[in-house]
C-alpha cells in the first residue's frame, strides 16, 4: 500500500528528518508533503479539494469529467480545484491530461499547542 502523510512541519524540520534518514541509510516508509502551518494546509486542502483528493485516492488516472462525476460537482469547478492541487504539488497530471494521485492511503498529521 502506498501511503502519503500530509503534515505541518517547518521546512527546517522536514529537511532535518530527510537528512537524518539518508545519513542512516534508511528510506522513509511513506511519502510526505509538509506545510509550514495549519493555515497553509487549510488554504491548499479546502473541503472541495479534499473531495478531489479522496476521489483520486487509489483510483488511478482520472479525466476531469470522470472526476467531476465522482465528486458530484461541475466540471469547471473540479478543473479549477484539480489544477490548484497540481500547482501545490499534491496531485500530478499525466501526459494524457488525466489527474493522478498515486497513493492508496492518506494520513494527516499536525499538533496544536497552547501559545507560550
Amino acid at each position: 500500500m502506498k501511503t502519503i502523510v500530509f503534515e505541518v512541519a517547518s521546512p527546517e524540520a522536514a529537511m532535518a528528518r530527510l537528512i537524518a534518514a539518508s545519513s542512516e541509510g534508511v528510506s522513509e516508509r511513506c511519502a510526505r508533503l509538509s506545510f509550514p502551518s495549519c493555515v497553509d494546509m487549510a488554504r491548499v486542502l479546502t473541503p472541495t479539494r479534499w473531495g478531489v483528493v479522496e476521489a483520486l485516492t487509489g483510483a488511478g488516472p482520472l479525466g476531469v469529467r470522470e472526476l467531476a462525476r465522482r465528486v458530484a460537482r461541475d466540471v469547471k469547478g473540479v478543473h479549477t480545484d484539480a489544477n490548484a492541487l497540481v500547482s501545490a504539488g499534491v496531485i500530478d497530471r499525466a501526459e494524457d491530461g488525466k489527474y493522478v494521485f498515486p497513493f492508496d492511503e492518506v494520513r494527516v498529521r499536525f499538533n496544536l499547542r497552547a501559545a507560550a
